[in-house]
């Protein structure tokens, strides 16, 4: 099987973004959009999904942090549907549930081609350290619509913002890395239609 690899680079006169992903990696991340939370939230996705990750973005960050979180996401989107191709052979689903100290997060994904982001989340704080955590929510819905995926997050539990946004990206790494995952049973793509 030949590599399931992308590089995707996306230039506006708000940001300049490179990403390099390889799904069947080794979880290895360099990743530096200027920004620590989400660097790290990204750190943890690659590490956890097993995806071999390289992000380089600059952003008007003079402005905000907001042009630069959504388009990591939607160049992330484009780079993971590049790489998963015709989807053939694929799971397509995948489910997980993680811990982090008090939080615990549920993801459930599907790889069909059709784009769609339910997030509940409800903290009390809505920030962690200086970052607004309602950018999260537009940086999952680029990745979900470029990436083509159903996505579904939940925090069943949890108080501390970081501790919470964490356990979610884990158990998003997790479940992506499960429905990326080879399904050796399966000849064509994983669809009753005969597409996806």
């Amino acid at each position: 099987m030949k590599p399931r690899a992308a590089s995707v680079t996306r230039k506006t006169a708000e940001t300049n973004i490179s990403i390099s992903l390889l799904v069947d990696g080794s979880g290895a991340a360099r990743v530096n959009t200027g920004i620590g939370f989400m660097d790290h939230m990204l750190v943890l996705l690659a590490h956890h999904a097993m995806f071999d990750l390289e992000v380089r973005a600059k952003g008007d960050r003079e402005v905000d942090d907001h042009h630069t979180v959504e388009d990591v996401g939607l160049v992330m989107g484009a780079a993971l549907n590049e790489a998963l191709g015709d989807r053939k052979s694929i799971k397509r689903y995948g489910w997980a549930l993680v811990p982090m100290d008090e939080s615990l997060g549920e993801a459930s994904v599907d790889l069909g081609g059709r784009p769609y982001l339910v997030m509940n989340v409800s903290l009390r704080r809505k920030k962690s350290g200086s970052f607004d955590l309602s950018l999260v929510r537009e940086f999952l819905r680029g990745f979900t619509v470029q990436g083509r995926m159903a996505l579904h997050l939940e925090l069943r539990r949890g108080d501390e913002p970081h501790h919470a946004y964490e356990a979610l990206f884990k158990a998003m790494a997790r479940a992506l890395r499960e429905a990326c995952s080879p399904d050796p049973r399966l000849r064509g793509v994983p669809s009753s239609k005969g597409r996806i």
